[in-house]
C-alpha cells in the first residue's frame, strides 16, 4: 500500500457455477504478478445470456466460492444484490465510489475482452480503473482482434508498472498469461450434475459487505452486459 491508500485489490466477477481451482490459481497468480493485496469475487445474481435451467442459486454458488476462497487473500461478494446493479460498468462505479481509497483493477479472461466492445458503455469501464486480461486457450485470437482491443491496445502496460505502482491510473491494460488450466465449470457440470446438492443450507455472509446472503435474492431482470 502507499501512502494513505486502502489496500490494492482485484475484482473479478462471474456466475461461478461452480467456482473451481481454475477460478483460484488464477487469482492468485494475477495478485501474485501485479502484486496486489487481495481479491474481491463478485459472484452475479444471474445471466440472460445464460441457460437458467443450467445456473445454481446464488447461494449455492456463493457457497462453491466460498470453498475455493479458503485460507487465501479472496474475498466472495454478492453485492450486486444490495447495489441493484445489471451492468458491470454499473457496479464498478459504486464500488470505486463506495471504497474511495482502495485500488482496484478489474481481472478478466480472454473470452470477455473478445465481447467486451457489445458490453454496456465499455469505454467508461476501462476509465475506471486499470483492466487485467487472462489469456484462455482458444480464445486469446478473438480477444487480439476485437474491437476492444483496437481502442484499448494504445493503453497496454506491463504488469511490472502495475506491481510498482508507477503507472496506476486507467485506461490500463495488461495482459497477463500463465501456465493453461483446462478446468472449466461447464465441463464440471457435464461429469457432476450433482455438484450443487453439496452446498445446499449453507448460512452464508457477505465477505465484503458483511451482510447475510438472502436465499432468494429479488433483483430483477437478472445481470446482464451485453446490449
Amino acid at each position: 500500500m502507499t501512502g494513505n491508500r486502502g489496500p490494492y485489490t482485484a475484482l473479478m466477477g462471474g456466475s461461478f457455477n461452480p467456482a473451481h481451482g481454475g477460478h483460484r490459481r488464477i487469482t492468485l497468480s494475477a495478485l501474485d504478478v501485479l502484486g496486489l493485496d487481495e481479491a474481491w469475487w463478485l459472484v452475479s445474481p444471474g445471466n440472460v445470456l445464460k441457460d437458467p435451467a443450467d445456473m445454481a442459486p446464488l447461494e449455492i454458488r456463493l457457497a462453491s466460492a466460498r470453498t475455493q476462497a479458503r485460507r487465501a487473500p479472496i474475498r466472495v461478494s454478492a453485492m450486486e444484490v444490495a447495489l441493484r446493479t445489471r451492468f458491470t460498468v454499473d457496479t464498478l462505479t459504486k464500488i470505486a465510489r463506495r471504497w474511495p481509497k482502495r485500488r482496484f483493477i478489474w481481472l478478466m479472461g480472454a473470452d470477455n475482452l473478445a465481447q467486451l466492445h457489445r458490453w454496456k458503455h465499455w469505454r467508461q469501464l476501462a476509465r475506471l480503473m486499470p483492466i487485467a486480461v487472462v489469456a484462455r486457450p482458444g480464445y486469446d485470437a478473438a480477444a487480439i482482434a476485437s474491437p476492444a482491443m483496437a481502442w484499448l491496445g494504445r493503453f497496454r502496460r506491463p504488469a511490472a508498472s502495475i506491481r510498482s505502482r508507477a503507472e496506476w491510473s486507467a485506461p490500463a491494460l495488461v495482459l497477463l498469461r500463465f501456465d493453461p488450466d483446462p478446468r472449466s465449470a461447464s465441463a464440471l457440470r457435464a461429469v457432476d450434475d450433482g455438484w450443487s446438492r453439496r452446498f445446499t443450507g449453507a448460512a452464508l455472509r457477505d465477505a465484503v459487505t458483511h451482510q447475510p446472503i438472502a436465499r432468494t435474492p429479488e433483483i430483477a431482470p437478472p445481470a446482464k452486459d451485453m446490449v
